[in-house]
Parts: structure tokens; sequence; C-alpha cells
């Protein structure tokens, strides 16, 4: 499931008289911002910090510009020192704690982020923002009746929110409240009924419920929205291989491999759209496309040695049940039919051996084919 939040960064310019040295610089920094030319932007508020190093007021500006274009740039721990030397200018900004936590939060210390909105919260109590992204930390540590919780603060304060209602949703989701995740995703699409990100929840929500149907018609609304996505066609691939519509489930992987080439999970999937076609071939090539791509997933060697199996390559499919074995070997169904293409080589010793395997992992049906072939 794909996390939508939406961000509103604010530039806030402290208003002080400068030199027309300072003002150039940082004039050319909030101008290569505005052209996502960041690296530029840095460079610049660095010269406005060089000439200008005694001018607090002015300092704290430019400290919070770039660490929001050093943000921009992935670079957060470099976001997070300059936020920290604005807090350090002026420890009573709710906006440098929001930022810092902005910035720890994508870095993966949710914790630590959590420490930054909490004072944010307490120096500007009434802003709804600290709360979501407050609420999206807590998430991250599954924390999830603490994020609801901020989250409905959040929509106290501003009601009409669709991020902060999308946000729940997916905290609902992964707490399995599906029926709230529908709910919220709904208020959202009836808040901002033009982003394909909300239909895609919802649909993947309603999928998880097997309301299929429901499923398509919202990955349909997404792929309107933004018909480029690879996720949503491979998504709507999925619920469509439920409905045992494989033909058109193909053709939307089809399209999702397209889009992305590197897709595993598509080659896979269409794979097994292929097998239940009776297109043995070309399940096997899916299978193995997908293999090259990662080639330490045991389902797609197992899978493939089926088709092989059903082929009558019955040495090909020992090799792939052998090498799903390798990678897993706590699932009961690679030994049983692993054992049940050696007994079709007449291999009974070797074949009954995988049966009493699978039956020691608690497969109750490989007694069955022990009493059927190895007594």
């Amino acid at each position: 499931m794909r996390k939508i939040f939406l961000l509103i960064f604010t530039f806030y310019t402290i208003a002080n008289c400068y030199s027309q040295t300072h003002q150039e610089f940082y004039k050319r920094g909030e101008l290569k911002d505005s052209l996502q030319d960041y690296t530029g932007a840095i460079t610049e508020y660095t010269k406005a910090l060089d000439v200008n190093s005694n001018d607090v007021g002015h300092n704290i500006s430019i400290y919070h510009n770039r660490g929001l274009a050093k943000y921009n740039l992935e670079d957060y721990q470099g976001a997070i020192a300059d936020y920290t030397k604005a807090i350090e200018l002026n420890p009573s900004s709710a906006i440098n704690y929001d930022f810092r936590g902005k910035a720890k939060n994508d870095s993966g210390d949710y914790q630590g982020a959590i420490v930054d909105y909490n004072k944010t919260v307490e120096l500007n109590p009434n802003g709804a923002e600290a709360f979501e992204n407050r609420g999206s930390a807590k998430s991250s540590l599954e924390d999830y009746h603490g994020a609801i919780l901020d989250y409905n603060k959040a929509l106290d304060l501003d009601p009409k929110n669709e991020s902060t209602f999308n946000n729940r949703g997916n905290t609902k989701q992964k707490s399995e409240d599906y029926q709230g995740a529908i709910g919220d995703y709904t208020k959202a699409i009836k808040i901002n009924p033009n982003f394909g990100a909300f239909y895609y929840n919802r649909g993947n929500t309603k999928r998880t419920l097997k309301d299929y149907h429901g499923a398509i018609a919202d990955f349909n609304k997404a792929i309107e929205f933004d018909p480029n996505d690879s996720e949503t066609y491979r998504s709507r691939g999925v619920a469509k291989n439920q409905l045992e519509d494989y033909r058109g489930a193909i053709v939307d992987y089809n399209k999702t491999i397209e889009i992305e080439p590197s897709d595993e999970i598509a080659y896979r999937n269409r794979g097994f759209a292929k097998y239940k076609l009776n297109d043995y071939r070309g399940a096997i090539l899916d299978y193995s496309k997908q293999i090259s791509i990662i080639p330490f997933d045991n389902p797609s060697y197992y899978l493939r040695g089926i088709a092989k199996e059903i082929l009558k390559d019955y040495q090909g499919a020992i090799l792939d049940y052998t090498k799903a074995i390798e990678l897993d070997p706590n699932v009961s169904d690679y030994y049983l039919s692993r054992g049940d293409v050696k007994i079709k080589l007449k291999q009974k010793n070797s074949g009954c051996l995988d049966f009493s395997k699978a039956g020691e992992l608690g497969d109750e049906y490989a007694y069955e084919m022990i009493k059927k072939y190895c007594n």
C-alpha cells in the first residue's frame, strides 16, 4: 500500500534590512529554490550565511530555507543540522521543530520525529499538520491507536483535509479495520474526487475484503487519473485473477510490465494466469523471467516446477522443486510435489522419503501418499 503524505512547505522570511550583497545571495537562493535547483540554492544560502553571520533573524530564515533545500535533495541529516541551527537561534518557533520532525521521519527516526512534533504541538496547539505528521510517525511505529488519535485531532482542527482522511484510512487498513479504512478513503474522495491514489487505496482494501468487483471499479477510476501507474494495473490484474478473468488479468500484467519491465511480481502473476489457461510453456517463460530478476524467490521455482511436471519435464521439475526446498526447507508442498515426480520416475525410495518429510512438517495428505505408494 502506498502512503500519501501531502506536506505543505511554506517559506517563512523574517523581514529585516540587509545590505545589497546579503539580499542578492538570499534572493538568488530563493529563485533557484523556485526552479527546483536545490543544489544551487544551497550554494547561495551558504554564501548569504558567510557574509551575514551576525544577523540572527536573517540567519534563522536562511538555515530554514537551506534545510528545506537539503530535504528536497533527500539529504535528511544535512536538513536536520540546519533546522537544529535555526532552533538554537530561536527555540520558540514551531515551524523548525515541525520541519526537523519531517526530516527525521523520512530518515527513519520515527521516535525522534515524534519528539519534535510534540514540541511543535506544544508551541502551536492549533496546527493540524503537526498532529497529522505525528500520527504518521506513530503509524510507522505500529502505534495505530495513537496514530488514529492524532489524525482525529488533526481533523478536528481541519475537517476538510483529504490527506488526513487518507492517512487515517491507511492506518485503519494496517490495523485491519477495513470498513473504517474504506470509510476514510471515501471521505477523502468526496473532498477531492480527482486524486487517483485515494481510489487505489480504497480498491486495495476492497480487494482484501474479497469485493473484487468493487476493487476493479476503484482501480479503473485510479487509472483514469494516473494511466501510467504500474501498481494499479497489477492490483487490478490480481482482482481479475480472483474472479477467474485470466485473460483480462494478463492484459493488466502486460501493461504493468510495459510501464515497469522489472516488476517481478507481474511476471509471476502473469505466469499463474497463463498456467490457469493451460499455457504452461508461457507460464514457464514468465516464471523464468521473474527468477532472473529475483533469483531467491522460492514460490516461483515451485510454480515453474508444477508447469514442467505437467509438460512431463520431470527432471526439470525435480530441479525446480529442489531449489525451492533449498530456499525454504519448511514448506511441505515442495516435498510432496518432488516426491510425486520421483514416484513417476520409479524412484520409489527417494520419493517416499520426500512424502515422509512432508508428513513431518504436518501435512496429513503426505501419509495418504505414503499409504498409496510406499507400502
